[in-house]
């Protein structure tokens, strides 16, 4: 998928202001010296593709190096970084300012709440200057005989970057499986610890996914190996422990390039799930994870269309779908009935007017989210009584989900609970009266107040009549519904992936200087169903651009932004976002960060070879096909550069992005340079050792993050 809460201390905020400011004659001074810096000019060298019958000529073709070992290419990203620090100088004062700024409201220690897992309880601990977390289980709730099984500072030690993937603990306790990318290109190597003696064994899985499951006799692992030129997981592999990994035996292989492949296991234990997922159908095929030797059964034929996953409880599946149901719907039925449709037992009607999201199963009651008017409601169904209870909370948009429910047999779901203006909360929730006991909420240090903040939701009414959900927050003290508050506003938009409003310590560095912060539930996303998805895809995709625009245009209009202090943020197919929208209505925007864009829509759709390319010709849809290539040229960011004025603009990516290649964001910059007739800052930052999620740690992330605002703020108060 080419796929960032909150008050300041007072005392933070003077700093900021005090060390950004400058004399009137320094300021002069400073921006004549920036007016003297040059940026790279790329050469040119014409690149030409023919199809249906029209030349396509790129010619900033050659910044590709799948090597990532061109001379040439890596000098002309480094003149770029070069250039960027230069003209990013006025704001090294503010980058700090923001750095300390947030990393100083974040509580230096930190533990998760422990949460059951088989005959252990599991948490994970961060402490001090760490960047990084340790993992500890218990055979107490309390933790009280916490043992480490984990440290991940340690791991990390001496690596420019680290992820790390799942940790998976054998059923018998006695061992865990790891995962670890020390590139960024998130392609694992799988370890195995003994957590009894703490000895690493010699057994090393290379190329592999994150995804790890156990087979029941503790000594088989089933992991999924990458193409290493696609970078799809698609082989499914047994391993035997002690076995060199030439030996492991292939369970399955996916044949169909469309499909991402991963891994899950059954609640009980009993199953491991080899999921099937491409853009607009799902499945699954069922491994006995008694069984050393099983061999994958697939349960429903797999059919174009058709999205279904299975939750399974004793001899009967609860089985999620959108079988004659757009908004999908739950059904039950015996395991010898579930290729008889005619069998299967509504639980949840399909409803038009909510998507069923997510379902946790326990063995008396069943937990469900649906999505109504793009908020993520949750409800328990009792499975005895049939008696069914909504959960309520008090923010007028908020994000709910459940997380670390592991175990069948509980009276109690574990939920997480944010809004933008309440920090991330643990709540566990009595499945019977509905009585919240709120375990953990996040500390925000200093003199945080939510109650000095406030949200709206708001819905917009785009060109067509369709109405966008929106939300948004800002600061009481400093908003005025008059048009003179700096405006950034955030939007992804694709894959049906919906942006829930969440709280972010950082961004009250924007609240608390009088910005407003809006995110636009643009089409594309599922926020208001999946007819919302559909409307936003493939022939459809210019809604998604057209209501990140309208909703712009209609904050300014209601009072909430100033015009001439518009900012836009998005990152992936959100820079996607920000690249049609910047050639669409460039007059709009002071500024814009677009992050690990995908721009370069055509030319990465006609390249399988590239990653996740062919899995998403149901999102984009395939050039190949005249019709998609007609409409993708239409609005493709890097083919409609134009001559014309363009917003300030701050572009990053990461060498190593597994996602969105570098060369895509690079092309771009290149591109508009050579066409746009404006004056602004046009800037491209490579982080030359990270990938897709940008720098690894908890710290380290914070100067991305200071980067992208110090930008943003910058321009605002006229320091850029």
């Amino acid at each position: 998928m080419r796929t960032i809460k909150l008050s300041a201390l007072a005392g933070a905020v003077l700093l900021a202001s005090a060390c950004s400011q400058t004399t009137p004659t320094q300021n002069t001074d400073t921006q004549a010296s920036q007016q003297q810096v040059q940026p790279p000019v790329a050469k040119k060298i014409p690149h030409v593709t023919e199809i249906h019958g029209y030349k396509l000529v790129d010619n900033y073709h050659w910044l590709r190096d799948d090597t990532r070992s061109s001379t040439e290419v890596l000098s002309h990203l480094e003149q770029e970084n070069r250039y960027a620090d230069a003209k990013l100088a006025p704001i090294d004062t503010l980058r700090t300012t923001l750095f300390e700024e947030i990393k100083n409201k974040i509580a230096k220690d930190d533990r998760s709440v422990p949460l059951k897992r088989g005959d252990y309880y599991y948490f994970s601990e961060v402490k001090g200057d760490q960047e990084y977390r340790t993992y500890y289980r218990s055979q107490h709730a309390d933790g009280s005989d916490a043992t480490e099984i984990f440290n991940a500072n340690e791991r990390a030690e001496g690596q420019s970057y680290y992820g790390l993937g799942a940790l998976s603990v054998s059923p018998d306790g006695k061992l865990m499986a790891f995962a670890e990318d020390t590139l960024s290109r998130r392609i694992y190597t799988i370890s195995v610890k003994n957590l009894e003696t703490g000895e690493i064994y010699t057994d090393k899985l290379e190329g592999a996914a994150q995804s790890i499951e156990w087979g029941n006799d503790n000594r088989s692992i089933y992991y999924i190996k990458k193409d290493p030129v696609t970078l799809l997981g698609f082989q499914v592999f047994r391993h035997v422990l002690g076995e060199d990994q030439s030996k492991d035996e292939l369970v399955y292989e996916e044949k169909d390039n469309t499909y991402y492949t991963y891994l899950t296991k059954s609640k009980d234990g009993s199953e491991v799930h080899i999921v099937h997922h491409a853009t607009e159908s799902k499945g699954l095929s069922i491994l006995d994870a008694n069984n050393p030797k099983a061999k994958p059964q697939r349960p429903l034929p797999r059919t174009k269309g058709h999205e279904y996953g299975m939750l399974k409880q004793g001899d009967f599946y609860f089985i999620y779908t959108n079988d004659n149901a757009v908004n999908f719907k739950l059904m039950k039925a015996h395991k010898n009935d579930v290729a008889d449709k005619s069998k299967w037992k509504t639980i949840i009607a399909h409803n038009p007017d909510a998507k069923l999201e997510e379902v946790e199963l326990f063995n008396d009651h069943l937990v469900y989210q649906s999505r109504v008017e793009g908020i993520g409601t949750l409800n328990v169904l009792n499975l005895k009584t049939q008696k069914q209870q909504t959960l309520t909370f008090n923010d007028p948009a908020y994000m709910a989900s459940m997380t670390g429910n592991y175990e069948l047999d509980s009276q109690f779901v574990r939920v997480s609970y944010q809004s933008m203006t309440t920090p991330n909360t643990i709540y566990d929730i009595d499945l019977n009266t509905l009585e919240k006991t709120q375990r953990k909420q996040t500390k925000v240090l200093g003199d945080f107040n939510a109650d000095d903040y406030a949200s709206e939701r708001l819905f917009i009414e785009a060109r067509d009549g369709v109405k966008v959900p929106v939300t948004l927050v800002y600061k009481k003290s400093m908003f005025k519904k008059d048009g003179t508050n700096p405006l950034l506003q955030y939007g992804y938009g694709s894959y049906g992936s919906t942006r829930d409003p969440y709280f972010r310590v950082s961004t009250l560095s924007l609240l608390d200087r009088g910005f407003v912060y809006a995110i636009a539930h643009i089409r594309g996303s599922q926020a208001l169903g999946r007819p919302w998805y559909e409307d936003g895809k493939k022939l459809n995709k210019k809604n998604t651009f057209n209501d990140f625009i309208d909703v712009t245009k209609a904050l300014v209009k209601s009072g909430y932004g100033d015009s001439e202090r518009l900012y836009a943020r998005g990152g992936s197919a959100g820079g996607l976002l920000m690249g049609a929208v910047i050639n669409q209505a460039p007059e709009l925007y002071h500024g814009v960060h677009s992050a690990v864009p995908f721009v370069d829509v055509i030319n990465t759709m006609l390249d399988d070879s590239l990653p996740l390319t062919t899995n998403e010709y149901d999102e984009w849809g395939n050039p190949n096909e005249k019709v998609y290539f007609d409409y993708m040229r239409s609005y493709s960011p890097y083919d409609q550069v134009s001559a014309q004025n363009y917003p300030n603009m701050l572009v990053t990516t990461g060498l190593h992005d597994s996602q969105v290649q570098y060369f895509e964001p690079a092309k771009w910059v290149a591109k508009l340079r050579e066409y746009k007739t404006d004056n602004n800052t046009l800037l491209l930052k490579t982080d030359m050792e990270a990938g897709h999620g940008g720098a690894s740690g908890r710290f380290k992330r914070i100067n991305d993050i200071a980067l992208s605002y110090g930008f943003i703020i910058g321009l605002a108060e006229g320091k850029l």
